[in-house]
């Protein structure tokens, strides 16, 4: 059974109803939303992830590499970022498998509502000392992306360039 296929079968639903809030103005806790162009229709797709912050720098992780919205995201190298109603356009880079371990050990301290999710998916520990491990043990199965803020984004065709919220 492939990471796709473990994925809990609520997962989309909630998907949807937590993307419905945070679009509608409603900022949950850590929780933000990335949009990516899909990889044939260009169309942005919409899921929620949980960045953290690990030496300064932004991450977001991808529970199994095989994801779309991962896959969209290494194709595309962008995508826009939202809390709320505030969103920017942020540069998505695709972590070497030797440089995820020390980023994904960092997920169960600073993501703590993540690890359930982690759990329906991989077989984790219980005692709350062996996740750390535990998460870098899934650098191979699973896709971190850093998140850089862009500078000077390009103006979205969905969005006239002249608006206050283009990112």
């Amino acid at each position: 059974m492939s990471d796709v296929e473990k994925l809990p079968r609520w997962l989309k639903p909630m998907n949807r109803v937590i993307v419905a809030l945070q679009l509608g103005g409603l900022a949950l806790g850590t929780m933000r939303v990335l949009s990516v162009p899909g990889r044939k229709s260009g169309e942005l797709r919409t899921t929620p992830v949980s960045p953290l912050v690990v030496g300064g720098q932004r991450y977001v992780v991808g529970g199994s590499g095989q994801a779309d919205w991962v896959k969209n995201a290494r194709a595309a190298g962008w995508g826009i970022l939202a809390h709320g109603r505030k969103e920017e356009r942020v540069r998505l880079v695709e972590l070497p498998l030797e440089e995820r371990a020390p980023i994904l050990r960092e997920f169960p301290k600073k993501v703590p509502g993540g690890i359930q999710f982690f759990r329906q998916m991989y077989e984790l520990p219980k005692e709350k000392k062996a996740l750390p491990e535990a998460f870098a043990a899934l650098a191979p199965r699973c896709a971190v992306f850093r998140v850089e803020r862009e500078e000077h984004p390009e103006p979205r065709a969905d969005r006239p360039a002249a608006s206050a919220n283009a990112p």
